[in-house]
């Protein structure tokens, strides 16, 4: 038994948390962004405070219910998610630079694509932990997977992604009539009898893709922490329900975080392996305790963001001179002209 613990919700609990999902989707919408508009770091922060706590508020309630262990797993998971996320975080920046979309717009493209995002996340949950029920070895598939996702996620180069070879992005500009420019926050528009798309919908296509990528590790991961159907469905519905604020929170310091990649490797490594050994480690009587699952996962992403930190620091001390430094002058000066010959 490689999850013992699961919690009994009952119907109208799950009823209850998708309309508290529902609510907090259409808070951020006709509240917070009900006018199309750039949002800068201060209001990103609040926003991303406000899913944090709400979050948080399900974690206690579930903890003051059923106990300190479902809710240390449910905070683990939420972690875990959050922490996977960072990663498709960067390639959206990348599509947003690619497709010059602009500030202001971004947030509802965001809107749609992690509405879509929460959908799938849902069927494939739901449908791992069936598959996990009915099909125990499924677990040695995804402790595997993970191991040698993480191992190639440790090695692999730091090149950034190729938006334009993209052979899907290639296919929707073939098979689909596609404005030259935006207009405004539309997706579609009706020109000369003909529906046409914008941009726009071929951003949030692309971000839809990007997130099916990402959650072929980021769900086996969740799965690896717990396998009861609501843990693992709501902490990592909340997890992506407070995306779009994450995004604009870390917009520009992303690029900055280099080591990140190493974390993540290790937080699946460790997943995977905990995975595989589990069945071994009850036949002994034993498991790996969830804080220190919680402990593990906490010093992996951690340390791989103090470190790009520390790394970030010291480069940037090289290039810029030390306060009171005179600025070059004549031949040494970067700027200098060129004196011509008399």
């Amino acid at each position: 038994m490689t999850d013992p613990l699961h919690i009994d919700v009952p119907l109208w609990g799950w009823v209850a948390f998708n309309v508290y999902v529902v609510v907090l989707l259409l808070v951020d919408l006709l509240l917070f962004n009900r006018k199309a508009h750039k949002i800068e770091w201060r209001e990103a922060a609040w926003l991303s405070a406000f899913f944090v706590v709400a979050s948080l508020a399900v974690n206690v309630l579930i903890w003051w219910q059923y106990g300190s262990a479902p809710g240390l797993t449910f905070f683990t998971a939420y972690i875990v998610e959050k922490s996977l996320s960072v990663d498709n975080l960067f390639v959206i920046a990348v599509l947003f630079g690619y497709f010059g979309v602009p500030a202001k717009y971004q947030h509802r493209v965001l809107f749609w694509g992690i509405f879509g995002a929460i959908v799938m996340r849902a069927v494939m949950i739901l449908l791992g932990v069936a598959l996990i029920e009915r099909f125990h070895w499924l677990l040695y598939v995804f402790g595997a997977f993970l191991v040698l996702t993480g191992a190639r996620m440790f090695w692999q180069s730091e090149e950034g992604s190729d938006v334009a070879s993209n052979p899907i992005l290639r296919a929707l500009r073939r098979i689909l009539p596609v404005t030259k420019g935006y207009h405004g926050e539309h997706f579609f528009i009706r020109k000369l009898g003909k529906l046409w798309v914008t941009p726009l919908f071929l951003v949030l296509v692309m971000i839809e893709l990007t997130d099916v990528v990402f959650a072929v590790d980021s769900i086996p991961a969740i799965l690896g922490v717990t396998t009861d159907p609501f843990l693992a469905y709501s902490s990592n519905i909340l997890a992506v329900t407070g995306l779009r604020a994450l995004y604009f929170l870390l917009a520009g310091v992303i690029e900055r975080v280099r080591y990140l990649h190493i974390g993540l490797a290790a937080v699946l490594v460790f997943i995977g392996v905990k995975m595989l050994s589990a069945d071994w480690l009850h036949s002994m009587g034993r498991e790996v305790p969830e804080w220190l699952s919680l402990t593990i996962i906490t010093l992996c992403i951690g340390g791989a963001a103090l470190v790009s930190w520390i790394v970030d620091r010291r480069e940037r001390s090289r290039i810029q001179p030390p306060p009171g430094t005179p600025e070059p002058r004549g031949e040494h000066a970067p700027d200098a002209e060129p004196v011509a010959a008399e």
